[in-house]
């Protein structure tokens, strides 16, 4: 399945002044609320967690990370789901509000470690994003104009489903509850002034992601997609999830020695190469930019930069 949070766009009193009120009501009834939703594969439908209720009896609660990991998501679906919304009259938000941790890999694809002059290595190259990074689908990202040199980076981020310590790497994909495309946005100059990753990549609104998780169980080959990224239409990131250096297991059981993973925690597994950072001639980002990353089944996430003054404080 695939599910997304979302917020209703702007309706006025009109938008409603046709609709049959016998009929299952497709937009959540609490209209300006953020809410959430299953997005039907075939259809393109959408039914909200209000519809679900209505349909199911199921009181499910409020907020999506409570109904994908308190048990709700799992009695959800046993039941038939009505599909009747459209996804276009909501915002599509970032998946999850509030992960505990975004866990990122440096430099785990072959050719992005190419590209980069760097061995290949041989455990994890951690670093972790704030919460306050994320952001969806279809918004502007808002950069600092005293960042110089903005890098995109399309990566395939992992959802873990419950507590585990110390995973096996045989049952690592039992720990997954599902999957969705995170961009893992750089400030270069700030990354290398500092020689470090945390200031560099931890601004606002620097991991669009999204548009929805998809679960793990409609991915049958995880490590076998295509992941793409395009800059104003031109294809700078082409490669496939079979490049990565340590594999999905790896990444999971090696994290797992290090720090406990909880359900919503959200890892980011690296990216490949073609991004702006010792690729002469690839310009780094600039106000205006729209970005378009896709990963194979997993969808599609679309974002702009819009470059926005600083305080002279800053630091």
């Amino acid at each position: 399945m695939k599910i997304a949070r979302l917020r209703p766009r702007h309706r006025t009193d009109s938008d409603d002044m046709g609709s049959n009120i016998n009929s299952m009501k497709t937009i959540d009834k609490f209209a300006k609320r953020e809410t959430y939703c299953i997005v039907d594969d075939k259809t393109g439908l959408i039914a909200t967690r209000d519809d679900i209720t209505f349909a199911t009896g199921v009181p499910i609660p409020r907020g999506i990370t409570e109904f994908l990991f308190d048990g709700w998501y799992d009695e959800i679906i046993k039941k038939e789901i009505p599909y009747n919304g459209r996804a276009d009259q909501y915002h599509m938000l970032a998946p999850l509000p509030r992960p505990g941790k975004i866990v990122c890999l440096a430099f785990n694809y072959k050719d992005h470690a190419r590209e980069q002059g760097l061995d290949a290595p041989s455990d994890p190259v951690l670093f972790i994003k704030p919460q306050t990074s994320l952001t969806g689908t279809e918004t502007e990202i808002r950069c600092p104009d005293f960042v110089k040199h903005l890098d995109y980076e399309v990566e395939l981020a992992i959802i873990i489903k419950d507590t585990c310590k110390n995973v096996a790497e045989d049952d690592a994909y039992a720990h997954i509850f599902g999957y969705m495309i995170l961009n893992d946005l750089s400030a270069r100059d700030i990354q290398f002034a500092d020689k470090q990753f945390t200031r560099g990549k931890g601004f606002d609104d620097f991991a669009p992601c999204g548009p929805w998780i998809t679960t793990a169980d409609e991915v049958a080959q995880p490590q076998n997609l295509r992941l793409t990224t395009k800059i104003n239409g031109t294809i700078r990131q082409d490669s496939t999830t079979d490049m990565m250096l340590l594999k999905i297991p790896q990444i999971i059981s090696k994290i797992s020695r290090v720090m406990t993973l909880e359900p919503g925690d959200v890892i980011a597994t690296g990216t490949p190469a073609g991004v702006a950072l010792k690729n002469p001639g690839v310009p780094y980002l600039k106000d205006g930019d729209t970005i378009e990353m896709e990963i194979e089944g997993l969808g599609a996430i679309h974002n702009t930069i819009r470059k926005v003054r600083h305080s002279p404080a800053h630091v």
